[in-house]
């Protein structure tokens, strides 16, 4: 039983119940589930995962004060504190009985506010273009097991939906990266012979062409830590995974590096082929530079095209 099911388990079998018998007049506004900070909210947690935070336990959302007073919030802490301290073999915390800010009762508005700057997910341009892809990603992981009024799903739904300008605007940015660290520099700072500065080229190339994947995909890259997982289930490019890893495990001696170079123009080929199908660039070719400004010049707010096309990475 993995986090997420453990936390639904213990959400049905204790949860729920003490909602409908002691706070029945939250059902309409509260959503409960288990998403935000944690491999547990990804379904990525294994047994390496269970060395720190690994407990029965899920979120209580509430609505702002105005809806759910401090007095009814601290009362709800009190009857989740006092839900079973084990479950499924495992114990809960002892030193923060309410979650300590990844379980128990969380107020909506601050766990959205921590991860996209606004309480209700409404963006300005800047705001998309500023906040962290990671942590947008946060706020969509995991599973809703129970949502009253929908309000929770709703702002979810929003933050999932980034406008096709900014889609774009970070796109272009990440097509252009491929091109100048990894198919145009990594070569040439090889026969400049400075091997650390080359893999630092694969680096960049490699975030790039992540991000460039989860864009394709209408997705948020989720921290560092489970990219690759995350990037190997998506519909298009999780096949790329493999190819990306061999670039970065790789030694950057004379045979692998031609290797390299062909996997890198490869990989920038097949990002190219959806950008073309997904009608995002008319440009002829393979050079992803050349897309990029493509895809950037089809951006229909004039100020965000014309800002610089770096602007949003």
């Amino acid at each position: 039983m993995n986090g997420l099911e453990l936390a639904r388990a213990y959400y049905e079998a204790y949860g729920a119940p003490m909602l409908r018998e002691r706070f029945s007049e939250l059902l309409p506004v509260i959503a409960v589930g288990l998403c935000g900070s944690g491999s547990e909210c990804w379904g990525y947690d294994d047994l390496v995962s269970r060395d720190h935070d690994f407990e029965p336990g899920f979120c209580l959302f509430l609505p702002d004060e105005d809806t759910v007073d401090r007095r009814t919030a601290f009362l709800l802490e009190r009857a989740y504190a006092a839900l079973p301290k084990a479950f499924e073999g495992l114990s809960r915390s002892r030193m923060n009985p309410v979650g300590g800010g990844r379980h128990g009762v969380i107020r909506r508005a601050d766990f959205f506010r921590d991860r996209c700057g606004s309480p209700d997910g409404a963006l300005t341009v800047e705001g998309w273009l500023t906040t962290p892809e990671e942590l947008l990603a946060e706020a969509l992981n995991g599973e809703v097991f129970f949502d009253g009024d929908g309000a929770f799903t709703r702002i979810r739904t929003r933050l999932a939906d980034m406008p096709e300008d900014v889609r774009r605007k970070k796109l272009a940015g990440r097509l252009i990266l491929m091109k100048q660290a990894g198919i145009y520099n990594y070569p040439r700072i090889l026969a400049h012979g400075e091997a650390g500065a080359a893999q630092l080229a694969i680096h960049a190339f490699a975030d790039a062409a992540m991000r460039a994947v989860f864009l394709l995909n209408r997705r948020p890259m989720p921290y560092y830590k489970w990219s690759f997982r995350a990037m190997r289930e998506l519909p298009f490019g999780g096949n790329l995974a493999e190819a990306v890893e061999f670039l970065l495990l790789s030694d950057n001696e004379p045979e692998t590096a031609r290797t390299k170079e062909a996997v890198l123009a490869d990989i920038g080929a097949l990002i190219v082929g959806e950008v073309v199908r997904q009608g995002l660039s008319d440009a002829e070719g393979d050079d992803p530079e050349v897309h990029g400004y493509a895809v950037n010049g089809g951006i229909a707010d004039p100020a965000l095209r014309n800002r610089h096309v770096l602007a949003a990475v």
